[in-house]
């Protein structure tokens, strides 16, 4: 959901980081033609939900201007279509590799050697480069994968994180939430103490085609609708675990954050239709979703949310209740357009509603109004487009704005992808966390439990009666045996979670918290 215009920050005593810029644009659905899976079918995702008056839906995204959502840092370049000269540019295609079984030269190829701020190459192994998934359109999946640090390739979970957006790339969260390191205010990098890949091998994509170093060769490559994304995001998976064949049998996450709320039930929804009848089969395990927008029509609460932090009164409440309303009339008529239009005004637009009632700046964090916005910088981005292009097998590819692909999602906001999780949970075979920081404006706490209680799925009864919990994190000893970290309310394979004094970035906000949560998550350990 996010986009980005980056710029520095440091909470927490961790490590330098830096925020994606306001919106949670569009949400993903399109057309393909030509999907590329070397040797492997795919089996076509339906879509996610009805259309009628009952399909959840929208909900505030996204700068209402390309400008606004084509944040995703300073220094962004549209990407032109694909010529025959392209393939010269010095990028990292494994595709080829991977379609002719030279699986050892691949993986040699793609090996990433970044440098310290002393010039050493940094101690940490990863891997980068390009997957194609759309032959025809010549769209290409940027990559970043890192093996977890501190346990064994073949007992580490592996998760896939998707930023959302749309239009907000995957690298963010590298360099800002969870990756090994962040970027200094000399360009260089540092450690971080609470990264996810001390114990979770990390898989960082750019998505969709269009985001980040993430490319298409022509204008119908973009993703119009969570379905086309779904496909590409798959078969960009088969790929990687051609790639990367003893990871096979681990257990495997779809997680994300903000637009990713769309993004992640579409990808898990895409493999549990095609794993099986897939020659390669991806072991997935569960789905972790961080403040997300999953299901509009029930996340609209804006007028009581910020009428009980007091940022509004009795007038502005009545102001917000009136737009939700008219946002939810639209949605049910199918006029989609309308519909976007209503939803964006409330907290996008300039000016917003927001900013007019509550003078505030910040959606991502009711507690934060100082310039620079924490979570903003221009560090990281600066740093993926200069010191790490070349380690990043990205040659001379550019780094992509996001107006297009919010373009092509922007309408289709307002659908839910609901329907998707409810049948997942419905499957018995994966499990949900749905986390929310308690100070996320956008996408409010409240809303995620409505969507929660709303799901309809065989165990829904008990989870809605189901007791709430207090969540004491096991993070010694920087953690207090006796500290709150948040609330639980879980029953089967659901789990919903707030996160104290966080806002939309959690991983951000709270890092040891934050990593306390997806170990418990991943490794099936009680939130109580």
């Amino acid at each position: 959901m996010i986009k980005t215009n980056l710029q520095t920050s440091e909470r927490n005593n961790d490590t330098t980081r830096a925020n994606p810029t306001a919106t949670w644009c569009g949400h993903v659905h399109l057309r393909i033609t030509g999907i590329f899976i070397p040797r492997y079918t795919v089996t076509a995702v339906g879509r996610h939900g009805s259309r009628t008056s009952n399909a959840p839906v929208v909900r505030h995204l996204a700068a209402r201007r390309r400008s606004r959502c084509a944040a995703v840092g300073r220094l962004l370049l549209r990407p032109s279509a694909a010529t025959d000269a392209d393939r010269d540019d010095g990028a990292l295609y494994l595709s080829p590799m991977i379609r002719d079984g030279r699986i050892d030269e691949a993986r040699a190829a793609c090996k990433v050697h970044l440098q310290t701020n002393n010039g050493a190459v940094a101690a940490v192994d990863s891997c980068a480069g390009y997957l194609t998934v759309d032959e025809a359109h010549d769209s290409n999946l940027f990559f970043w994968f890192f093996p977890a640090a501190n346990r064994t390739s073949g007992d580490a979970p592996v998760v896939l994180w998707l930023q959302g957006g749309p239009g907000a790339p995957s690298l963010y969260s590298v360099f800002n939430e969870h990756g090994p390191f962040a970027v200094d205010a000399a360009g260089g990098l540092l450690p971080r103490r609470y990264a996810w890949t001390s114990t979770h091998s990390m898989l960082y994509v750019d998505n969709p085609v269009g985001v980040g170093y993430s490319f298409t060769g022509d204008e119908e490559g973009y993703s119009g609708n969570q379905t086309a994304v779904a496909r590409n995001m798959y078969a960009a998976l088969v790929q990687f675990f051609a790639l990367f064949p003893e990871y096979r049998d681990n257990e495997f996450y779809a997680a994300g954050e903000s637009y990713a709320g769309k993004y992640v039930p579409a990808v898990s929804y895409a493999i549990h239709q095609n794993n099986p009848g897939a020659q390669v089969k991806i072991n997935l395990k569960g789905l972790a979703i961080g403040n997300g927008l999953i299901d509009p029509v029930n996340q609209m609460v804006y007028s009581d949310f910020l009428f009980q932090y007091g940022l509004i009164d009795e007038d502005g409440k009545r102001l917000f209740k009136e737009q939700e309303d008219l946002a939810r009339d639209r949605i049910a008529s199918g006029d989609y357009r309308a519909a976007y239009d209503a939803m964006t005004k409330m907290m996008i637009t300039t000016p917003s509603l927001y900013r007019q009632l509550t003078g505030m700046r910040n959606i991502y964090n009711v507690v934060w109004n100082k310039n620079p916005i924490p979570y903003e910088g221009g560090l990281w981005d600066r740093y993926v487009q200069r010191q790490g292009r070349a380690a990043l097998h990205v040659g001379r590819r550019p780094w992509s704005s996001v107006d297009v692909v919010y373009d092509r999602l922007k309408y289709d906001i307002p659908l839910s992808v609901a329907p998707w999780l409810a049948e997942l949970l419905d499957a018995g075979r994966y499990r949900v966390l749905l986390y929310s920081g308690q100070l996320d404006a956008i996408v409010p706490y409240r809303g995620t439990v409505n969507v929660a209680r709303a799901l309809r799925w065989t165990g829904a009864e008990q989870f809605r009666n189901a007791t709430r919990s207090i969540w004491r994190p096991d993070c010694s000893p920087q953690c207090s045996v006796s500290e709150v970290a948040g609330y639980v309310t879980a029953y089967g394979p659901l789990t919903v979670l707030l996160v104290r004094n966080a806002g939309h970035m959690v991983p951000y906000d709270q890092p040891a918290w934050a990593l306390d949560m997806i170990d418990r998550f991943t490794s099936g350990k009680p939130f109580h």
